[in-house]
């Protein structure tokens, strides 16, 4: 291939939402493909809000949120976790009028203001050709309106919830089922010590898959997801049962932070929420942990067991990426240039029946509440009597259990 064919066209990478170990490996692979292609690689800083931010005054070599990428930086760079871009959990089409950048407060005075016109003037200030966002469904959502605007587009998908709709795998899931599966094993010391429930909450707002995933790697004897309500007794009966049928005298439990008893609601611990309208999670593990212990007596003839309560949060995201994610993101970046030099926009990378694909970016959709659309299929992966995985009659399924819906 001419090296030089696509000298004059110029590719832009961003990471939105949460960071993932694997977004540097993605980031790698795609400058320096690009790079070997004849393409201009700029890193866009902090998502959503570096692509507002941009000053179409400046040149790119005085922006803040710009960076010219080259193969000796992401050499370096893509062997750690995280995202050297940043991140941000900015949505463009409904900025804060605190947060609208200082070039543009004159302009916008609503409490929230769309910025998408300056979102597109601004990628086309930076001779932009073609944007690939590396995202959950928040960042890719807006990357569809940034496509009906005109702006060539190839996302991927990334969270380590596993929950974007259109694919089978999204950077990030691996390690976090890794690392918790890990965190678990390491915990069972204390509890078992103790002859205690371990309680452990785990992320997973809408989707139970970094639950059930771990549980059904061995980490716990039973998982609480989003998608099915709990009988907080039925649960407690089965700890105890787990317990006493251990020679340990313990028993382990992972709950989604998103997860909720019958009858009742999602506990947050904080009513304020983000720019995609999501409240912050977090106490429903602490919350189970105490109604276990309260009605232990009741399943163990009448003497209290104790609880080791633990959140897990950013120590499963956090670190290097493990294989899976070292090797997907390298794949998911040269699908992604692939595609560009095909000439083709509005596409999102992915897995479908255990192979490498591309769908319309528009498959990243969300329902009525603004939530995530893929989540755990309860009647065919989840037994809701003994809350824990199913993995009976999987002959077809994928690899980690996980639909493309």
């Amino acid at each position: 291939m001419n090296l030089k064919k696509h000298i004059s066209k110029t590719i832009a990478i961003l990471t939105g939402g949460g960071d993932v170990p694997g977004l540097n490996p993605a980031i790698r692979a795609i400058t320096i493909r690009a790079i070997r292609e004849g393409f201009k690689v700029i890193g866009i800083k902090n998502g959503w809000k570096g692509v507002i931010s941009i000053n179409p005054l400046l040149p790119l070599e005085e922006q803040a949120y710009c960076i010219q990428l080259d193969d000796h930086m992401v050499n370096r760079l893509g062997r750690t976790g995280g995202t050297f871009l940043h991140s941000s959990r900015t949505k463009a089409d409904k900025v804060h009028i605190n947060e609208v950048p200082d070039h543009l407060k004159g302009s916008y005075k609503d409490e929230y203001n769309d910025l998408t016109s300056e979102a597109v003037k601004n990628l086309k200030h930076l001779g932009i050709d073609y944007l690939i966002p590396i995202g959950g469904d928040d960042t890719l959502s807006y990357a569809v309106r940034l496509h009906h605007e005109g702006v060539k587009t190839i996302g991927v998908p990334k969270t380590m919830d596993g929950d974007v709709p259109g694919t089978e795998y999204c950077i990030g899931f691996s390690t976090c089922v890794t690392r918790t599966i890990e965190l678990t094993h390491a915990l069972r010391t204390c509890a078992g010590s103790h002859e205690r429930f371990l309680v452990l909450e785990v992320f997973g707002r809408n989707a139970g898959f970094s639950a059930l995933l771990p549980t059904m790697g061995g980490a716990a004897d039973r998982c609480v997801i989003p998608e099915h309500q709990i009988n907080i007794e039925q649960l407690a009966a089965l700890m105890v049962e787990d317990r006493n049928n251990n020679p340990s005298k313990y028993s382990v439990v992972l709950v989604s932070e998103g997860a909720s008893y019958e009858g009742g609601n999602i506990l947050y611990s904080s009513h304020e929420t983000d720019a995609f309208g999501h409240k912050k999670l977090g106490g429903i593990g602490e919350d189970i942990g105490q109604q276990l212990k309260r009605l232990s007596p009741k399943f163990n003839n009448g003497k209290t067991i104790n609880v080791v309560n633990q959140k897990l949060g950013y120590l499963v995201r956090s670190g290097m990426p493990d294989a899976l994610d070292s090797i997907v993101p390298t794949a998911y970046a040269n699908l992604a240039m692939d595609l560009i030099i095909q000439g083709l926009s509005g596409q999102m990378v992915c897995i479908n029946d255990g192979k490498y694909n591309h769908i319309s970016i528009e498959a990243v959709k969300k329902d009525e509440h603004g939530q995530s659309t893929k989540k755990v299929n309860v009647s065919k992966f989840y037994d809701t009597n003994r809350y824990r995985p199913n993995y009976s009659n999987i002959i077809g399924d994928p690899m980690l259990i996980l639909t493309r819906e």
